[in-house]
């Protein structure tokens, strides 16, 4: 129970939004080049002009003008997740914004968020912020059906429970600055308790309003210069910031048996409270003492074999110098001067993400270890004076600094501390040399054989972001060339939800791949590239079709022969046992059609074929054969036995070649047809005799000698296979008719067999054929690659408010009468015009100038107008 217990945590998946930058590759690049990610308040969030004062102490002023925003906070894709506009226009954004990074953070993981449906996933996210409630619940006229809901911290979890069906734990958490980072202590207990079998951890903060803002400049808390300061002399405060981070979480020994690309360990982790300190608000610098050593603790950790901490501190002087002092006091036990130690935080690069930014530092520290390489700590010239680091190994790193694996594994520590008292230490490791880029080994063993060409599916909910996702895995491959084209195609195949508007392009290499895809994106057709639409739930209808000797001229898969296992095997097991009816072996070579091998050959190259589209999922509902490939179809529907159906193919092979009449044959090739045991259809056998050729079921032996005599009056009804979707297995004869639905080939006439195979299973995926893609890659080792995640097509949503509706109104009239002016002003003072005319009060007129002005500034040069 112990061992279970003190289990690491592997995380297996990341996705973010933080100021500046979109995903966790961004957010690494942003990190790497020591970048400031604080801009002036947006415009679009409150004119920071009618709200600044210097004096942090004036009424209902902000002594800031500074924070790390994020672009589009309003935006939502409601149809992605199947929500209304009323019901999103009244969704707090940081329930909306916790939804798409999850979504992101379990495709980052290789998680197809559909698969977890009833199973035993928890959810627990960080949040504090109630800006959108406030702003809701200002005007109770503005409350509706979906506010309640829409603006509770706990629906922001529940949410995505219900979305997915997870059954697991669901929980929001608010112990302000700390909340985030509570949450990973929180999932990493589910784990290891066994309540949990997977668990999403997170943290979101969005600044919509100034209040918030304004009340913590009352207190005193914000920077009047913008920057978080972290550890200087001149710290004066942190900047607010806002974002959102998710990680998914699983116990090692699950991610490892599992093939997940682990990113990081989680050792261990601790919570505790400050209590009665010198006020509910000051840090306590014992409490941050005991919840460090704690950590260590379940960790199994020393405290000098941690490397790297990100701390909590966010720029306030005596706070950092009261951390500061608690870290030296713990990662100086035990150390020698040989054993170094970097300190850091997020904060001076996107400020401070209050609920969100313990997982900022979290994150920050997986990619530190995934990319061995430490980023700078900005804002740092003189160390706080309260503080020395002197004769110790202990440094805070102003360049970017290496980290690299070693004899010894990597170890770091976070923290986040809430204003509240409540305190949370995280301990990580680096992963596991075997669990990085982990992948899924063939049920080959791992075989070096690959095949040489591909196949890569995309899907989306619409047209637009379906576009816009061929154009991020084009920018993917443009920076990252000498990536693996077939871990590229096993991930995006995988490891993806597939939505009804898809594409797929069968190619040779990534170049090609680049190619084929700016095609799309440009409209212009290119070759091995089909796009479709997914008609209907019905799924379509699969027939397989098994051509007689007349298709045997074409290729007889020797390229499938020598790169596909599951193929090659089957075929094998054909050729051995059939070994003992002919002269010579068979072989993957062109067969002459007189030779005594086309029938045995032809029956393994089917067999064989039918067992690969089988492997991939392909199921029919119907399967239908002519000549020899009549048995293999009744071996696929169950009526033969794979055993009993080349006894009887090796007979009627030998027979074929003896010199006795269709009577002595049909009589010597009877006695072991009736030896033979028949079975019921397992899915419907479609018989290639007419009932005037025979009136016998086609399990009996007496249709099996009437289909010996009949050989040359076979022939396909396109009526029996009327409503099905075609898979010949086999190159295509000119026998099927014409006027079937879809008819697929497996072999090629024009192109090489994989292109022609890969495009018709394409064709199978665009019309919403569901597909085994592990199956369809078991044969060859891949690993899972991080790549572009669905792009979602954000739109604005916010409620609609009694004011905004009067001002619409307002704007709509003001407009319609401005228009009408302007077309009889001619060359006079328009502001006049305005005043006297239109009945237009001062503060009238100055809207319709800011707003309208620009808008009809052509129009007005025209009349020469004076604009003042």
């Amino acid at each position: 129970m112990t061992n279970q217990l003190m289990e690491p945590i592997a995380i297996v998946g990341v996705g973010c939004r933080f100021p500046k930058a979109k995903n966790p590759e961004a957010f690494w690049q942003l990190l790497r080049n020591g970048v400031d990610a604080i801009a002036p308040v947006p415009k679009e969030r409150w004119d920071i002009d009618a709200f600044y004062d210097p004096n942090p102490e004036a009424p209902g002023k902000m002594n800031t003008r500074w924070g790390g925003f994020l672009e589009q906070v309003d935006g939502f894709d409601a149809e992605f997740f199947g929500m209304s506009a009323d019901e999103v226009e009244h969704t707090d954004p940081q329930q909306r914004l916790f939804l798409e990074v999850a979504w992101e953070a379990l495709e980052n993981a290789g998680i197809v968020p559909t698969s977890l449906a009833g199973s035993q996933t928890g959810v627990f996210v960080g949040m504090c912020t109630v800006d959108y409630h406030r702003l809701l619940y200002k005007n109770s006229s503005q409350i509706k059906e979906y506010s309640g809901m829409g603006t509770t911290f706990c629906i922001a979890a529940n949410r995505l429970s219900y979305l997915l069906d997870l059954r697991g734990p669901g929980m929001a958490v608010d112990t302000a600055c700390s909340s985030s980072l509570v949450t990973v202590h929180l999932a990493c207990q589910s784990l290891r308790s066994g309540e949990s079998d997977l668990c999403l951890a997170g943290g979101v903060n969005l600044i919509l309003s100034p209040d918030s803002t304004i009340s913590s400049s009352q207190t005193r808390m914000l920077s009047p210069t913008g920057r978080c300061k972290t550890f200087d002399a001149n710290a004066d405060g942190y900047v607010r910031g806002e974002g959102c981070g998710v990680v998914v979480l699983k116990r090692l020994s699950d991610a490892t048996r599992d093939g997940d690309n682990i990113l990081a360990l989680i050792r261990g982790s601790a919570v505790n409270q400050d209590g009665l300190s010198n006020s509910l608000s000051a840090p306590n610098g014992l409490a941050q003492q005991a919840v460090i050593r704690q950590a260590l603790k379940n960790a199994n950790v020393q405290p000098a074999e941690i490397s790297y901490v990100d701390a909590h501190a966010v720029g306030t002087s005596i706070g950092d110098a009261i951390e500061l002092k608690a870290l030296k006091a713990v990662l100086t036990e035990g150390r020698e001067a040989n054993q170094p130690c970097s300190i850091g935080s997020i904060k001076t690069n996107i400020g401070h993400l209050e609920a969100a930014a313990g997982m900022s530092a979290l994150i920050k520290i997986v990619l530190s270890l995934q990319h061995e390489e430490i980023p700078p700590h900005l804002h740092l010239n003189e160390l706080n004076s309260y503080v020395s680091l002197k004769n110790t190994p202990l440094s805070i790193s102003t360049e970017l600094q290496k980290w690299p694996r070693g004899e010894k594994s990597r170890l770091a520590g976070v923290s986040a501390f809430g204003f509240g008292g409540t305190n949370a230490h995280v301990i990580l490791e680096e992963a596991p040399e075997e669990g990085r880029g982990a992948g899924v080994q063939g049920d080959r063993g791992g075989s070096e054989i690959e095949r040489p060409w591909h196949l890569l599916t995309l899907s989306a909910k619409n047209e637009a972001a379906l576009q816009e996702l061929a154009q991020r895995y084009e920018g993917f491959l443009a920076s990252h060339p000498d990536v693996s084209l077939a871990d590229v195609c096993f991930t995006a195949n995988t490891k993806r939800v597939h939505f009804d508007h898809r594409l797929f392009v069968v190619t040779e290499s990534i170049a090609q791949l680049r190619q084929q895809l700016n095609a799309y994106i440009t409209d212009k057709e290119a070759d091995g590239l089909v796009i479709g639409k997914v008609k209907g739930r019905k799924r379509p209808k699969i027939a397989f079709f098994f051509p007689g000797e007349e298709s045997a001229i074409f290729s007889m898969g020797r390229e499938f022969y020598e790169t596909q296992p599951t193929f090659r095997q089957a075929f094998d097991l054909c050729a051995d046992f059939l070994q003992a009816y002919l002269d010579k072996p068979l072989k993957p070579e062109v067969v002459d059609a007189n030779s005594q091998l086309v029938q045995p050959y032809l029956f393994a190259l089917e067999y064989a074929l039918a067992q690969l589209w089988l492997s991939w999922g392909i199921q029919p509902k119907a399967v239908i054969g002519c000549g020899v490939g009549e048995y293999v179809a009744a071996t696929i529907a169950g009526v033969l036995s794979l055993e009993d159906a080349l006894r009887l193919v090796g007979e009627r092979t030998r027979l074929m070649q003896t010199s006795q009449s269709h009577e002595q044959m049909v009589e010597a090739f009877a006695e072991l047809a009736k030896e033979v045991i028949y079975s019921q259809p397992q899915i419907s056998l479609i018989p290639s005799l007419s009932q005037e050729q025979t009136t016998k079921e086609i399990n009996t032996p007496e249709y099996w000698c009437s289909h010996l005599q009949q050989l040359e009056k076979i022939t396909v009804n396109a009526e029996s296979l009327a409503g099905y979707q075609v898979v010949v297995v086999a190159s295509q004869p000119n026998s099927l008719p014409q006027e079937l639905e879809l008819c697929l080939s497996s072999l090629g006439q024009a192109q090489n067999d994989w292109q022609e195979i890969l495009h018709s299973l394409g064709e199978l995926f665009v019309r919403g054929v569901a597909i085994d893609w592990l199956g369809f890659d078991r044969d060859y080792s891949r690993c899972h690659l991080q790549l572009p995640t669905y792009p979602f097509q954000r739109q604005p949503y916010w409620f609609k408010s009694t004011e905004n509706r009067h001002q619409e109104v307002t704007q709509n009239q003001l407009e319609t009468n401005f228009i009408n002016l302007l077309h009889h002003a001619e060359n006079q003072d328009i502001t006049h015009v305005l005043r006297e005319k239109g009945n237009f009060s001062e503060a009238q007129i100055k809207l319709l100038l800011e707003v309208l002005t620009q808008q009809y500034q052509q129009q007005a040069n025209k009349k020469s107008l004076t604009i003042y």
